[in-house]
């Protein structure tokens, strides 16, 4: 299992003592972070350096959120975690993944091999209207495809495929060029999302991110402008199942190798560029930060996961955030748990 399962939060609401951690390689300021700005007790705080994982849901903003906050030490080299979180062909064995792909630089058409709606997406989108859809899409998306592909004949899932592969591949071009302004805006519900916005929104919560990595930070929000020398960029899409029906989704990957002892060695992002269900907008934090014990050399793998997702207020929102918050740390804590066992196991 990996942390791809559990896109529940906004991003680190915790990261108001974002300061701290990125500062710290010694296990006072670890502490001091654990305890102080995420809210752990002492005794989680020695299970976390003793190899147990951690995880917890913590305050929200608005109904709509849930976050949630993991940490594991981990006898093993932060590189080694970078190559196993983005080994495809391994990600493809794991139960609840349908596919996955990487995109080339640039990306091409034969990239999404893979990449369609279920045979139900298909026939919903036959009722799909602006304010009323079951799938994400912009109001002009829905009415493009209408006029492009009949639903009605034999070959609509193929056509639809076709349809969606070069909206995607189009899309993803623009968003490589001119960035989050990109994103659009999905029309789907009643109330319509800005994408952009929200994203801008999420990353708001993190007040002291831009003083803590402000190259990151600003590139983060501007992309692709100011790219900082020892950044790579990465995109890959996948199609999931987390929930009742399957996702598709296209995922930037933005790593961050720290230039210094006093900044975390990886710090990696994953940002939500579409998805066809459940969540408006997503972003997880991964940091690595590099152990001070050399008894037990290794890195503290701490994970900020997050998303907004409409439909969680009122009577059966509110049943279906209960569901969700309960499954989100327990899902993370046991992610965690298998990344730690997998690394230490191959040392």
């Amino acid at each position: 299992m990996t942390r791809r399962f559990v896109r529940v939060a906004v991003l680190a609401a915790l990261m108001a003592g974002a300061a701290s951690l990125c500062r710290s390689q010694t296990s006072s300021e670890l502490n001091t972070y654990f305890q102080q700005n995420v809210g752990l007790t002492q005794d989680q705080v020695a299970a976390i350096r003793g190899g147990t994982a951690v995880a917890m849901v913590t305050k929200s903003r608005i109904p709509d959120e849930i976050f949630v906050f993991g940490a594991v030490y981990v006898k093993a080299s932060p590189e080694s975690y970078l190559k196993l979180a983005y080994d495809f062909d391994r990600l493809r064995q794991i139960p609840g993944y349908e596919a996955i792909g990487k995109f080339s630089n640039p990306p091409q058409l034969s990239d999404l091999r893979g990449f369609a709606l279920d045979s139900e997406d298909i026939k919903a989108l036959k009722n799909c209207k602006p304010d009323n859809c079951q799938i994400q899409f912009p109001a002009s998306g829905i009415e493009a495809l209408k006029k492009s592909v009949d639903l009605s004949t034999p070959d609509a899932e193929e056509k639809v495929k076709q349809y969606l592969d070069g909206r995607v591949i189009e899309r993803l071009l623009v968003y490589q060029k001119e960035g989050n302004q990109a994103l659009g805006v999905y029309n789907d519900k009643k109330n319509a999302t800005q994408v952009a916005e929200q994203f801008k929104y999420m990353l708001s919560y993190t007040q002291v991110l831009p003083k803590v990595l402000p190259d990151f930070y600003n590139y983060l929000l501007d992309y692709p402008k100011a790219k900082p020398a020892n950044v790579e960029d990465m995109f890959y899409w996948d199609r999931v199942k987390f929930g009742l029906k399957p996702t598709l989704r296209v995922v930037q990957v933005v790593t961050m190798k720290g230039n210094n002892p006093h900044e975390p060695a990886y710090t990696i992002a994953e940002k939500q560029l579409y998805s066809s269900h459940y969540f408006e907008t997503a972003l997880d934090l991964t940091y690595c930060v590099s152990g001070d014990d050399p008894k037990q050399p290794g890195f503290y793998l701490i994970m900020f996961m997050g998303s907004e997702q409409a439909g969680l207020t009122g009577f059966k929102g509110s049943i279906v955030r209960k569901v969700a918050v309960g499954r989100s740390a327990s899902s993370l804590q046991k992610s965690l748990t298998s990344i730690k066992e997998t690394l230490e196991k191959n040392q």
